[in-house]
């Protein structure tokens, strides 16, 4: 499972979508992930769908590796689905048996729920799929620099987030290599109940602690060593520019806002 996590790592390739400025493609991001919220429509997932499917295609990005980072919260999704399912109440009762009883809007609740969050995950993977973190974080660092009119260390939290994002493929390895390494030793992780399974990590998760935090400490010597202080002074070497190509971005964004607006009502159900 540790290997199949994927989120926030690069992948390069040559398309349209990792040309773009980092600044397009996170706030097309976030007004896709709002548009799911707020659609209540099966004609607008419809349109959703179609959208999402053109975004990978021309991101070059194999679909195979983008739908391997659903497998790691594929529980989260089950749990979320069997709530909304069973404990969503409504007029239409479909299926009772015993105690258990199922509704026309608890079963369309968890149908659109679960839509929703593979959605969230497969779009925001795309993002970080086709952006580098070091593009990343000036994308987020110029869109935060009104805050710094209120005295908002935008530098310092953009720069934050990038070394999460860099973080995350390098702490999964050495988990990898943790447990390898237990099991080496005669460690059993797969057997027994959930309680044993559980306890059975503590020996993963001590030495991982131990050296996230020892990996952290020299981060930031080294980067005090290089005399860091934050954005104080601090020039880019590749500045972001706008072009033609992002503002043609912008406007399909909007065509497709304005497609789940006008056709996404059509056919609507409450959820």
């Amino acid at each position: 499972m540790i290997r199949d996590i994927t989120f926030g790592q690069f992948y390069p390739a040559q398309s349209p979508i990792h040309r773009l400025d980092p600044r397009v493609k996170i706030v097309c991001t976030l007004l896709f992930l709002i548009s799911l919220f707020i659609q209540r429509s099966i004609l607008g997932y419809a349109i959703a769908t179609l959208f999402l499917a053109l975004v990978i295609l021309f991101s070059k990005v194999p679909l195979k590796y983008i739908l391997k980072g659903l497998r790691p919260v594929i529980l989260l999704l089950l749990i979320t689905v069997s709530f909304n399912l069973f404990l969503t109440r409504g007029e239409e009762l479909l299926v009772q048996f015993g105690f258990i009883r199922i509704y026309k809007a608890g079963l369309t609740t968890a149908v659109f729920m679960g839509i929703r969050l593979m959605y969230l995950i497969l779009g925001s993977s795309i993002m970080t799929f086709t952006t580098t973190p070091n593009a990343l974080t000036d994308g987020l660092e110029s869109l935060l620099k009104p805050l710094e009119r209120i005295r908002v260390p935008v530098h310092e939290v953009a720069m934050m987030m990038s070394i999460a994002l860099r973080f995350i493929p390098i702490l999964l390895e050495e988990t990898d290599k943790i447990m390898k390494a237990q099991i080496a030793r005669g460690a059993d992780l797969d057997s027994g109940n959930v309680f044993q399974r559980v306890k059975g990590m503590v020996p993963i998760l001590v030495p991982l602690f131990v050296s996230a935090f020892r990996r952290a400490n020299d981060l930031a010597l080294a980067m005090e060593a290089r005399c860091y202080h934050g954005s104080e002074g601090r020039t880019k070497m590749k500045p972001l520019y706008y072009r033609r190509r992002d503002y043609l971005a912008y406007g399909k964004m909007v065509l497709y806002l304005g497609a789940m607006i006008v056709f996404g009502h059509f056919v609507d159900f409450d959820v």
